[in-house]
């Protein structure tokens, strides 16, 4: 055997350990949290029906469709446990439905106004997820009662979009906010400060709280008169991973909205026991954005310092940890297009891919959600990248095993083939695996399946069209979803279609599909 097999087979084995590590006893093709396991793998090495053979027979079992909401997008990636579906819908209900069947078993309606937009953790017999009004909460698992609830936020335009993690009796998540998002110059900028909680998960109490950025202070005012402080921002948008051996948590930051401090575009490794940092490694020297500085009328006034610093370049993708020749390490994805591997011990620089070209102002070009690592190779899809391009590389290294770009056809055949002005060949969500299969949707409407040896497109289904929801609603299907991607559990393949950067239009709500053989 070869020192790279063995290496592959070491890091399997070490995935399986870190999935047994989540701390609750889940059969082993559930998909319970956002990553599939505590490593952050997105790989479900149990799934033994839909195979490089199998999967072209994928026919569409049901479609569960939300009510028709204006401006509505669906976010939340499904947790799956025990036959039963979790997820929350883009008309502020969150749900849980028969896996096979799509058939409801119970509903929680959240405040008016107020949606779930990541995806839940399932374990020790609750249901956790966040909310746009940076609210978490614990639903009982079987039931839906609401069990407590906690605001990590009060900054206006806090959000939870970091899927909760759970580990030892804790949830970890990180809170983010769109304060910076506003084209309103008389609002004052910036206040919030990002941060990473652990929340006792039977209680909902705050254990410990790492804050990524010193509190902002004001330096004066903008030209419209409005306060202006500094330094702000450095939200945690993406879903955390943990090392149960080490106990020790990672997760990416995001850019700073004013001024220039803190651990903005960082990778953090901190204790899961207090929150102190064990090592952090900064992937961008400056990283300043506003949405104001995409305004020509505002941006020079209005954009903050130092100048051509607003890149929004961030580490919204969750890590992956990964053993190569016995060495533990972990990786993570950058918006500017490029991976980024550290010795998980250390903090140690091991290698660096870029696999697209930046773009500034929106940093839309690059990884965006999430990569998958199957135990051989490293998954990684580009979202914005003309086309978006699915990648296979080394672990070790990070040579290129193949790539995959968008295919051509993509915005010209299909539902997207009527709106050739808003389609564009993007791959949107974050990667999933399953032995010998890739999953990865895009913004033409397509979800395909790629063989993992080679690349090449075993299945295609066409989302962009009408659906009747076994819920008695009318459905209709658009770009895959991002803020999370496709799970595939017991032989069935779940997929949210209808993503707001290419709004095929529809007087019908949206839909989550159920794929099986």
């Amino acid at each position: 055997m070869s020192r790279r097999s063995l290496a592959a087979g070491v890091a399997a084995l070490c995935a399986l350990a870190l999935t047994a590590g989540t701390g609750s006893a889940h059969p082993s093709g559930d998909w319970p949290t956002w990553t599939k396991d505590l490593s952050g793998s997105r790989f479900n090495g149990n799934e033994h029906r839909i195979t490089p053979a199998t999967v072209g027979k994928l026919k569409l079992k049901w479609a569960f469709s939300y009510p028709a909401v204006p401006g509505a997008t669906p976010h939340s990636q499904p947790a799956v446990v025990d036959g039963t579906l979790y997820f929350g819908g883009e008309d502020g209900n969150f749900y849980a439905v028969d896996a096979k069947s799509g058939a409801t078993k119970w509903t929680f309606s959240l405040p008016p106004n107020d949606i779930v937009r990541d995806g839940p953790s399932v374990a020790a017999g609750r249901v956790y997820f966040g909310d746009v009004t940076s609210t978490v909460r614990a639903l009982d698992q079987r039931t839906g009662r609401l069990l407590w609830q906690y605001r990590t936020d009060a900054t206006p335009a806090s959000v939870v979009t970091s899927s909760p993690i759970y580990f030892e009796g804790h949830i970890f998540v990180g809170t983010s906010n769109g304060e910076n998002s506003t084209n309103d110059v008389s609002v004052p900028c910036c206040r919030f400060r990002g941060h990473v909680d652990s929340i006792d998960a039977a209680t909902g109490k705050l254990a410990w709280r790492y804050y990524t950025v010193p509190p902002p202070q004001q330096i004066g005012t903008w030209p419209s008169g409005a306060a202006r402080y500094e330094p702000s921002g450095v939200g945690v948008w993406g879903s955390p991973v943990v090392d149960p051996r080490t106990h020790t948590l990672y997760v990416g930051t995001g850019e700073n909205y004013s001024g220039h401090g803190g651990d903005f575009d960082t990778l953090l490794a901190l204790d899961t026991s207090n929150g102190r940092v064990r090592w952090k490694q900064q992937v961008q020297p400056y990283d300043t954005w506003r949405q104001l500085c995409n305004d020509p009328r505002y941006a020079d006034d209005y954009c903050p310092v130092p100048k051509g610093g607003a890149l929004d370049w961030d580490l919204a993708s969750s890590p992956n940890l990964f053993t190569v020749d016995g060495r533990e390490l972990v990786g993570v994805g950058q918006k500017s297009g490029v991976y980024h591997v550290f010795d998980a011990h250390t903090g140690q620089a091991v290698w660096r891919r870029s696999l697209s070209t930046p773009m500034p102002g929106g940093g839309l070009s690059g990884i965006q959600w999430g990569t998958s690592f199957d135990g051989k190779r490293l998954y990684v899809a580009t979202m914005m990248a003309d086309p978006g391009t699915l990648y296979a590389l080394d672990p070790a290294t990070g040579a290129e095993l193949w790539h995959t770009p968008n295919p051509a056809d993509g915005c010209t055949t299909g539902g997207a083939a009527h709106y050739p002005d808003m389609c564009t060949p993007s791959f949107i969500p974050a990667v999933t695996t399953s032995p010998g299969l890739v999953y990865e949707g895009s913004a033409d409407g397509k979800m395909r399946v790629f063989d993992s040896n080679t690349g090449k497109v075993l299945w295609t289904y066409d989302t962009i069209r009408d659906f009747d929801g076994v819920n008695g609603l009318p459905g209709h299907g658009g770009a895959i979803s991002g803020g999370g991607g496709a799970v595939v559990a017991d032989g069935m393949v779940y997929v949210q279609t209808g993503y707001w950067m290419a709004p095929y239009p529809s007087d019908r709500g949206h839909a989550l599909l159920a794929f099986g053989l």
